[in-house]
């Protein structure tokens, strides 16, 4: 399946009192990189959701922000009895030691804040991972849902780009044919000059005619060139993630491209070089985005 590395989508869910609020957000990279903004509650159990992102993605840099609220009709606080009674004992014991003759009151209590303990905190960690589970894997197909539609216009693009690239070699192949017998001409009259020079060298002319029979030949480069347009097609047909394998073939087909246009004595086959090249580009750029 051709998907696009970047994304957002936002879920949220209620049950037993537990709220919560999961928003993804991706972008291109060449890895998997998580990163995650979690409530103190579940901050030890990131692993377990890394682990469940890890199975719906592969490349890509994926933020992951979870939000936790409770109803807003439960205590925010629950009062630690036994943390509260050690810290009136403790008072009490100074009061003693050092003679005080004021009243313990609840004020002196307040300024301790370790027998109060958040809402948050206190709620049952494993409801809140059912719950943030469940949510997670909801905002994961929604994200797979806005990369999927993406992936399929950039395959369109991608796809249109590919049949100007062949169209291009097509004709590049012919012209290459076609000029055969004018650079055969053009060998024989060189050929002949050399054999009536003074200066005529048989190594030397051994070397110019591979060298010219080689500029002459550009079939190699263009069956190679079909072939990678062929393994192209099906790769982005396939599905499995195919961004890697996708950005090596586009190697590959700029190196044919460039030795055409390296060999290239006509004009017109070195402008359809050139706009070859920019149309590979304009694909390289594309698969960049894709997982």
């Amino acid at each position: 399946m051709f998907k696009s590395m970047t994304g957002f989508s936002k879920s949220e869910l209620s049950e037993n009192g537990i709220n919560i609020v999961i928003e993804l957000r991706s972008l291109n990279g060449k890895f998997l990189e998580l990163g995650c903004r979690l409530p103190r509650a579940i901050q030890h159990r990131e692993n377990e959701i890394r682990e469940i992102v890890k199975r719906n993605m592969t490349r890509g840099s994926v933020n992951i922000n979870v939000n936790l609220e409770l109803d807003a009709n439960q205590s925010q606080f629950i009062i630690n009895d036994s943390a509260a009674t050690h810290v009136y004992d403790q008072l009490q014991a100074l009061k003693k030691n050092f003679k005080f003759k004021e009243t313990i009151k609840l004020d002196n209590l307040l300024a301790f804040s370790s027998y109060f303990v958040g809402r948050e905190e206190s709620a049952d960690e494993e409801e809140i991972m059912k719950v943030v589970t469940k949510v997670l894997r909801e905002a994961l197909k929604k994200l797979d849902i806005m990369r999927t539609k993406e992936g399929k216009q950039i395959l369109n693009d991608i796809t249109n780009r590919l049949k100007k690239i062949t169209e291009n070699v097509n004709k590049i192949e012919k012209l290459g044919i076609e000029k055969i017998p004018a650079e055969r001409e053009r060998l024989k009259q060189r050929i002949a000059q050399m054999f009536e020079s003074d200066e005529y060298d048989e190594q030397r002319l051994q070397t110019e005619m591979v060298l010219l029979a080689d500029k002459l030949d550009i079939s190699e480069e263009c069956v190679r060139l079909y072939s990678h347009f062929k393994f192209f097609n099906e790769t982005i047909k396939s599905n499995e993630p195919s961004g890697r394998k996708l950005n090596f073939l586009l190697q590959e087909m700029n190196r044919e491209i460039n030795t055409i246009g390296s060999k290239a004595s006509d004009s017109y086959i070195s402008q359809l070089v050139v706009l070859t090249k920019e149309e590979l580009e304009r694909i390289r750029e594309q698969i960049q985005n894709i997982e």
